[in-house]
């Protein structure tokens, strides 16, 4: 695939990898009815770093390279895309209901594009406002059908101000990321951030669950637990990234932070198709309406920020 084919294929990558982000979910939530968060993360980066540390190895010359402030962006992604972040949406949870997580979440896009001006000094394409907030809208509706913020039956919209604080924390640490990853991208090849990460999160990980004592012992994890760590792992984990980054390579972060609403998407469809108890009472193939209409929009939308991209980069060196 030549340069001019990936500006256009790169967002798309990008899409496919943050939907194979959500097919974790059957699995997470058998895994966290035993296992501590913390565990279950460091788990699924220890996998990870079977593959990770090899190539590192191989291009241990390549990391001679990276500037101290490519070493900075690389420490956010380690640490704080792959680590704080979830920590933090997950303990949100405990101060607000999880719609108003879900809500706060979807400034990380905006949070992204901010960061892609300021940092990486990216300008916006004439038609990509447009498609980006028509994304966003869309992703808003494929979430809350209804349009109001309401997941569960009796659940209100109620935000709470620690809460609240830690989910647009994982937000932050997200669109960081994202942005951080398309900096280090200009010196470093996709293989070698990936593998950082994956290493740099392990590392944190592996202190992280010491200082709070949430190593189960050995014979309390199951071989199915093992099994499913494992799908993790390798599905929403090292290959879904790998893929991530080999597509952002090719994409703006400001059109990558909007390509990662397929996470959204896909989260939605699994939920409703291989967890059970999830279809409801007028739903149709067990979505409401307003989410198959906001699946087409939002398909729609990423086909046109691709070309979008395209047109950008087409020329360009990326």
């Amino acid at each position: 695939m030549n340069a001019r084919q990936m500006t256009l294929w790169g967002p798309i990558l990008v899409f496919v990898a943050a939907a194979l982000w959500a097919t974790d979910a059957p699995f997470r939530t058998h895994l966290t009815q035993d296992l501590a968060s913390n565990f279950i993360v460091f788990s699924e980066h220890a996998i990870s770093c079977l593959i990770a540390i090899p190539i590192l190895l191989f291009n241990w010359g390549e990391l001679k390279k990276l500037s101290m402030r490519e070493w900075c962006a690389i420490l956010v992604i380690g640490i704080g895309g792959s680590a704080l972040a979830a920590v933090a949406f997950t303990q949100s949870f405990h101060y607000v209901n999880p719609s108003v997580s879900i809500v706060l979440q979807k400034v990380q896009p905006l949070i992204a594009i901010v960061l892609a001006a300021w940092l990486l000094r990216e300008r916006m394409h004439k038609q990509f406002w447009l498609w980006a907030l028509i994304a966003i809208g869309a992703a808003y509706l494929i979430s809350f059908p209804g349009l109001s913020p309401q997941l569960y039956e009796g659940e209100v919209f109620n935000p709470n101000t620690i809460g609240a604080l830690l989910a647009l924390t994982a937000a932050l640490l997200w669109g960081a990321s994202t942005v951080f990853g398309k900096y280090v991208l200009r010196t470093a090849a996709f293989q070698t951030l990936t593998s950082l990460r994956f290493v740099i999160g392990f590392i944190f990980l592996a202190i992280l669950n010491a200082a709070q004592g949430t190593y189960p012992t050995l014979g309390s994890v199951s071989t199915t637990d093992w099994l499913f760590i494992v799908i993790v792992a390798l599905t929403s984990g090292v290959f879904s990234l790998f893929l991530y980054y080999y597509g952002l390579q090719c994409t703006r972060a400001s059109i990558a932070t909007i390509a990662e609403l397929g996470f959204p998407l896909a989260a939605v469809f699994v939920n409703a198709y291989f967890i059970p108890g999830n279809i409801v009472p007028g739903s149709y193939f067990g979505l409401y309406i307003g989410q198959w209409i906001g699946t087409i929009v939002l398909l729609l939308a990423m086909l046109m920020l691709s070309r979008v991209n395209r047109e950008d980069l087409g020329g360009a060196q990326v």
